[in-house]
């Protein structure tokens, strides 16, 4: 927690440091929900706009990315894409990249529009899949001040190389025939999100079910499936390409030893921007977000936020 809680309400949690309040906005006719968090004693503080990866609500080990940046001063949009967490849309647990793009669009807009912060300030943080997010969406903003992207997918090329020809074929069928029922308005067919490597899922590489179902805070109402159509989609979604046109200031996270985003997509990437910091961390893909390496790689971003935003 960012500071001692003094009071706690149904819409709203209150520290010493910050105040988090509950919120939405309107993407494409549904409802998105959102915590805003405010510094105290900060008038129009900059934004940072956040957004998980693949499949992962807001609650999934973002918070203390978020607290740490409110008590830095910063004010922090946090917010879940459609069909997932308390957001609306169906079917649930949607993946798709340009749907989420839409999303992060939406949200940009509406923080815009708040009076609340200094929307002259913004920056856009994404993580694993929402890093390739915020990589196209700052590549077609040019009012975006930063952002922050870690182990951020850039490239399926690179992501299929690694996985293997029968797990492309059979993702290549399930995500066909998902898109052929979904086309007749029939129920979605659905894979895992995350398994351990002897079973078939969008994520099962050896470290993925433990680093990803460690983030799930007890108690959560989330299913771990999502619509087998990710594999089609995915295959037309190329944040690498996009570099180029980043022109905000970047700061890029790799893992060195990550086995589910190749390092070397996530390399070339960060040298095609033009204003592009690269920091590497010798840990695997889901380290990222506790212990040891989250204060390191938290530090690290308020650092870059700070001489950005501030």
């Amino acid at each position: 927690m960012g500071g001692d809680t003094i009071s706690r309400e149904r819409n709203k949690l209150v520290t010493t440091e910050w105040t988090r309040i509950d919120t939405f906005f309107v993407s494409h006719g549904e409802r998105c929900a959102a915590w805003l968090y405010l510094p105290d004693n900060v008038t129009t503080p900059p934004v940072v706009i956040m957004a998980h990866g693949f499949a992962g609500e807001r609650a999934f080990g973002l918070e203390p990315f978020a607290e740490r940046f409110a008590n830095a001063g910063v004010s922090v949009f946090l917010f879940d894409y459609r069909n997932f967490g308390d957001s609306s849309g169906e079917p649930r647990n949607l993946v798709d990249p340009f749907r989420h793009l839409q999303d992060w669009r939406a949200a940009i807009a509406h923080v815009r529009a708040m009076k609340s912060v200094d929307t002259g300030r913004i920056a856009l943080w994404g993580t694993s899949f929402s890093g390739g997010h915020v990589i196209m969406a700052a590549a077609t903003d040019g009012g975006i001040r930063a952002i922050c992207a870690q182990i951020p997918f850039v490239d399926p090329i690179s992501s299929f190389r690694s996985v293997g020809i029968k797990f492309i074929i059979k993702g290549a069928v399930f995500g066909t025939w998902d898109l052929i029922k979904s086309a007749f308005g029939l129920p979605p067919f659905s894979i895992p999100i995350v398994a351990s490597p002897e079973t078939f899922a969008a994520l099962n590489t050896p470290d993925s079910f433990r680093g990803y179902t460690r983030l799930i805070p007890e108690g959560a109402s989330w299913q771990n499936i999502c619509p087998a159509r990710i594999f089609v989609t995915m295959s037309f979604y190329h944040p690498i390409h996009y570099a180029p046109k980043v022109r905000c200031p970047a700061l890029i996270i790799m893992a060195d030893q990550d086995n589910l985003i190749d390092p070397r997509a996530v390399l070339k990437t960060s040298q095609k921007m033009s204003k592009a910091k690269l920091i590497r961390f010798p840990v695997g893909h889901f380290d990222i977000y506790t212990g040891e390496i989250f204060e390191k790689v938290v530090h690290k971003e308020i650092l870059f936020l700070k001489e950005h935003l501030l």
